[in-house]
């Protein structure tokens, strides 16, 4: 894994620092957890604003709940209540296995 040097204050490497005291995890790590926490609340964030957007146009929305409906109407083709189980038997809601 490649590595590079990234300048920050002294207040956030002193937050940093007692974070990682704190969790008994390398500042690194620590690091890494923030940036992909940051980068995830981003990407809800577009995706939010995407949503608004799309319901401030009527037309459009209204479009996009056609659709929603159209698929709430498509079985997957198995029978009501039945699931599969990891190993592939298959078996109700309930856990009783019917097959």
């Amino acid at each position: 894994m490649g590595q590079a040097m990234v300048r920050i204050t002294e207040h956030t490497h002193q937050a940093l620092r007692e974070i990682a005291q704190a969790e008994h995890q390398s500042m690194q790590s620590v690091l890494e957890k923030a940036v992909e926490d940051y980068r995830r609340r981003r990407f809800l964030e577009e995706v939010n604003a995407g949503y608004a957007a799309l319901r401030n146009d009527p037309e459009a929305w209204q479009e996009t709940q056609d659709e929603r409906a159209e698929w709430e109407g498509i079985s997957d083709g198995l029978p009501e209540g039945e699931t599969w189980t990891e190993d592939g038997r298959v078996s109700t809601r309930n856990g009783k296995r019917i097959g």
